[in-house]
């Protein structure tokens, strides 16, 4: 007996594969089957906006990438995590709804050539299309689409005094990151949104793939790794995935679409031939299609200025004894309190040098925040900046470390490959101490614990960096897109893999420059965008 047919297989089902799904299944009549490695859910704790900080050094939905060791950062491999669940970052992520700039989309536009349809314009119906904005309106956002959008819906003492220094020192306040400008300090939406009273996460498998539950032109399967997209005479026809033990196959009537993200599509094309023919080569893997895949890594990294304040402040010890209970009663019966936000409630965007277009996003955590593995610095009263370069110059890769499935791919992120990174992360440093001395937040800290106010030199603060610096979660574009002539590109304007046919990656993986903010919602719109080129 023949199985089920589809007309498109979707490896990952992360925040761009469900937004394709669904418009691919309700826009376009489409059957359409999600293999996701993760899990189909998260928790209950993890729909609370202030609930994804319990998982954020857990392995339970998410998946622990180690960098190499990075010569530049002293020989550290820091940690760079993907998530793992259905529904991909959305599920796991601190909900930050950021477009980016309209610099960043039109860049794509003149890269790709005249006509291509990634402008900004291009791109602004597929976010509008998709969003229901609890607060904004107009041509620039949506009101009735599935993703619901709302600001926190609790902020602290310190994000109220921050977003006061920051205009104390001359930075104009911004009421919307994502309208007609992004310069500016301000209070930062979410992919958050009310269900009865409360408060929870909008993430992508909520919002686009439940309503579709019950519709059998869509067929989820999680728990399943895809090992390899099965290519018949130059053209993707299906995949082999396992499951409990077992290997699957199953047929695409259509197309293959690769959705696992930036590490892990770059990873199964490369096992699936399609790759650098010298590095397939070596780990004996016979060559479909000769491209640069994994050769244009891009992340988004921050450095931290942390300090202690004289009382109590922020959310410190707010998850832990009477304040958590206190809190999580708030939030069940009222729907208010501290349960309602990610504590990531604000931030900066500016240029260190005095141009108009920002090169840093600096956030606002109101609380002594640092991963532990490079320093030993605690939570306490606090707070901490972190400056965010927004489109980093230097280029890492990603490669595969065997041609076993089961071994995860080596990642080099490459921070601060470029002299020009560290340079505006230094001068962001710099900026985040003077933001630590205007007025109101000035009179309420207490001392710098990092880097420390004796690290005051370049040469201290570059080895501070080096220290410090971790990722933002944002890597993209190991299968950028590009015209003919582009040495780099992996796909085209379609998002087809180029000499492969019925193949094509609908992820994040295809920027070819990283967009200026969190890449979530450039995720589903890059999803959106994709089902309409697929069903076209």
């Amino acid at each position: 007996m023949a199985g089920p047919k589809y007309d498109y297989v979707i490896a990952g089902g992360g925040s761009a594969a469900s937004v394709a799904a669904m418009r691919l299944v309700r826009d376009f009549n489409k059957r359409v089957l999600i293999l996701e490695r993760g899990p189909a859910d998260t928790t209950r704790l993890m729909k609370m906006p202030a609930g994804y900080m319990k998982y954020l050094a857990s392995d339970q939905f998410l998946e622990m990438h180690k960098t190499v060791p990075q010569a530049q950062l002293g020989g550290r491999a820091p940690i760079v995590p993907v998530a793992r669940a259905l529904g991909g970052g959305s599920s796991v992520n601190a909900m930050v709804y950021m477009r980016g700039q309209r610099e960043d989309y039109d860049g794509w536009a003149r890269h790709m050539g005249s006509n291509s349809g990634w402008s900004f314009a291009d791109l602004l119906p597929h976010f509008t299309g998709i969003e229901a904005n609890e607060k904004f309106a107009g041509p620039l956002h949506g009101t009735s689409g599935p993703l619901p959008v709302a600001d926190p819906g609790h902020l602290s003492d310190t994000t109220r005094d921050f977003l006061r220094a920051a205009q104390t020192l001359g930075h104009a306040f911004n009421p919307d990151f994502n309208g007609e400008r992004q310069t500016g300090v301000g209070i930062m939406q979410h992919t958050f949104g009310l269900r009865g009273r409360r408060m929870v996460r909008s993430d992508a498998k909520t919002c686009f793939l439940n309503p579709l539950a019950d519709d059998d032109r869509l067929t989820i399967i999680t728990n399943a790794h895809v090992d390899r997209i099965i290519i018949d005479r130059g053209r993707a026809v299906g995949v082999e995935y396992r499951r409990d033990g077992e290997t699957h196959r199953v047929m695409a009537e259509a197309e293959v679409l690769v959705a696992a993200g930036s590490y892990n599509s770059a990873k199964l094309l490369m096992l699936s031939g399609i790759g650098p023919a010298d590095h397939l080569s070596e780990h004996g893997i016979d060559v479909v299609a000769d491209l640069p895949v994994g050769q244009r890594l891009q992340d988004h990294h921050e450095v931290p200025v942390i300090a202690a304040t004289k009382g109590k402040s922020g959310y410190f010890g707010q998850d832990r004894g009477w304040n958590m209970l206190r809190n999580g009663l708030q939030y069940l019966l009222f729907g208010t309190g501290p349960v309602t936000t990610t504590g990531i409630e604000s931030c900066l965007f500016y240029d260190p040098d005095g141009g108009d277009r920002p090169t840093i996003q600096l956030y606002c955590a109101p609380i002594v925040y640092l991963d532990r593995d490079v320093s030993d610095a605690r939570p306490t009263w606090g707070v901490t900046f972190t400056s965010c370069l927004l489109r980093p110059r230097a280029r890492g890769k990603v490669t595969l470390r065997s041609a076993n499935p089961a071994d995860q791919p080596v990642v080099d992120a490459n921070f601060f490959g470029h002299p020009d990174d560290l340079r505006l992360s230094i001068a962001s440093l710099r900026h985040g101490r003077e933001l630590l001395a205007a007025a109101p937040l000035g009179d309420k800290i207490r001392a710098e614990l990092l880097p420390g106010a004796e690290v005051t030199s370049d040469e201290d603060l570059t080895r501070f960096c080096g220290q410090t610096v971790k990722t933002n979660y944002h890597p993209v574009g190991t299968a950028p897109m590009g015209p003919e002539d582009d040495p780099f590109a992996v796909t085209n304007a379609q998002l087809q893999v180029r000499g492969v046919a019925g193949l094509r990656v609908i992820d994040c993986s295809i920027m070819p420059q990283i967009t200026s903010g969190n890449t979530n919602a450039p995720a589903m719109a890059i999803g959106s965008k994709a089902a309409e080129l697929i069903a076209g």
